[in-house]
């Protein structure tokens, strides 16, 4: 880099491992945003009693759907870590094209998420007579598909973390 001015190809300055652990964070929400996609479409996912009549009909739907495009939206925020759209507004972007980004705008955000996703995924899944103990949800077979959907989900929020930090450290934060 040479006058302050960044390069034309962030890419070139991304770690290959901070692009695939980018990626990764992608690919670690769709097994549960399938399950869930799968449960609003009347897929019978083992929950049973009062939770079962609940996880059905239109609300639920609309719901899962709407939390199903929320997570895939926010797990793809995270390759702005790696791409040149997290260091400058795309020139198709009215007004603000080829705008450099202000780093902690990307840092803040991005550390906020990593914290909140890291502690929401934690206290649903590791906290003792949390949501996951309830008998009503999935059992057996069905709670371990269910298990083994939600577990990638774990590593989202580390993996933000570290992504965040080595973004910092590129940007010279």
């Amino acid at each position: 880099m040479t006058s302050g001015l960044l390069p034309s190809n962030t890419l070139d300055l991304a770690p290959r491992w901070a692009v695939r652990a980018a990626w990764a964070t992608v690919l670690c929400t769709v097994p549960s945003c399938v399950w869930r996609l799968l449960l609003a479409f009347g897929v019978d996912v083992g929950f049973t009693g009062r939770l079962g009549s609940l996880y059905t009909g239109t609300a639920i739907t609309v719901y899962v759907l709407i939390l199903s495009v929320a997570s895939q939206a926010a797990a793809c925020l995270t390759l702005a870590l790696v791409r040149p759209w997290g260091e400058r507004v795309p020139h198709w972007v009215p007004r603000l094209g080829g705008r450099r980004i202000p780093p902690r705008a990307v840092v803040v955000p991005a550390a906020m998420g990593a914290v909140a996703v890291t502690a929401l995924c934690a206290a649903l899944t590791l906290v003792p007579g949390g949501p996951l103990d309830n008998p009503e949800f999935p059992q057996g077979a069905a709670g371990l598909v269910m298990d083994l959907c939600y577990a990638p989900m774990l590593a989202w929020g580390p993996l933000v973390a570290i992504l965040t930090f080595a973004y910092a450290r590129r940007r010279r934060i």
